[in-house]
């Protein structure tokens, strides 16, 4: 298959993806009504779920903080949205940046 007709079968799945999702109906009608598969249909909603979850979580923007420290031990509150996380001396680097990529794609 060439890029083109890969290209072109991506936008008609798009077109059939918002098509059902307008439609209100469920995909067992939606696919009978539309002569499509089912797992055919949930194969691209899939597929455009996970590509628009990647855009915006590589769309991320971070900013630098620096703190000083020397003066306060106590815990450190961040605000997403409507959620708040304490953050205390000695938490875990890599778990604060996975729980703040995933609240800034839900709030």
């Amino acid at each position: 298959m060439s890029s083109a007709e890969r290209a072109s079968l991506r936008e008609s799945w798009q077109a059939r993806v918002a098509a059902f999702r307008a439609s209100g109906l469920s995909a067992a009608k939606w696919c009978a009504e539309n002569q499509v598969t089912e797992s055919r249909l949930w194969y691209w909603v899939g597929k455009f779920r996970a590509e628009q979850q990647e855009k915006s979580s590589s769309n991320t923007d971070w900013m630098a903080v620096q703190m000083d420290t020397s003066t306060d031990t106590g815990p450190l509150h961040v605000r997403i949205g409507q959620v708040e996380i304490e953050v205390k001396p000695g938490y875990n680097p890599e778990l604060l940046r996975d729980v703040v990529r995933t609240l800034m794609t839900l709030c």
